[in-house]
């Protein structure tokens, strides 16, 4: 099974690509799907944040608020380091379990999206990177149309590292800023090169 990390920084187009992917036959996993997951449903890593972090970031019913979380680690790197400390290993844990699932159901090409994926040290552990990119003021246009505030995206585009550390580590660099059909077809092209590539091992 061929493992590729598909990153980027934020608003850069890695879940269009991710669902462009899948539709072609990968099995896609989503880095901060599975935090969600977790951070919902396994009360050792719940605890582990609130003792990181305090009560600050419970809501009214006693569970942690993504929101609240973010407000705090995305204004202090400091607090965004704890955060992958307690976050990154969690992740990777149940991606070793989901890939090991797909081996043995013979999946031929596994995708991890991560946005963190060069920060957290996976890769070594792909066997190739894919990178998204797109001018800053795409990437802001994207975001407010989310509705992010300018504030927010300031503060998280402050915190990644910078495209170039980003680019030297891609095997595969993917300009997202086209039309839609155009980009699909794009990652269309890639995706079977990856795929003869696969089959001749």
């Amino acid at each position: 099974m061929k493992i590729i990390g598909l990153t980027g920084g934020i608003g850069s187009g890695k879940s269009t690509v991710a669902g462009f992917l899948a539709e072609l036959g990968a099995a896609v996993l989503n880095a901060d799907s599975i935090w969600h997951e977790i951070l919902e449903t396994d009360a050792v890593i719940q605890q582990k944040i609130v003792d990181a972090f305090g009560k600050q970031v419970l809501g009214a019913d006693g569970k942690i608020e993504r929101i609240k979380l973010a407000d705090v680690v995305f204004k202090d790197r400091n607090e965004l380091v704890k955060l992958n400390l307690i976050s990154h290993p969690a992740i990777y844990r149940r991606i070793q379990s989901l890939l090991k699932n797909y081996r043995k159901q013979g999946v031929e090409v596994a995708v991890i999206e991560a946005p963190l994926l060069i920060e957290a040290g996976w890769a070594t552990r792909v066997d190739e990177i894919w990178l998204t990119l797109a001018p800053k003021e795409v990437i802001v246009e994207r975001l407010i149309k989310k509705g992010m505030s300018a504030e927010d995206i300031k503060a998280r585009m402050n915190m990644q590292i910078p495209p170039e550390d980003r680019i030297k580590a891609a095997k595969i660099v993917i300009d997202t800023d086209k039309p839609l059909e155009e980009l699909k077809e794009t990652i269309s092209d890639l995706w079977h090169s990856t795929t003869v590539d696969t089959n001749r091992r």
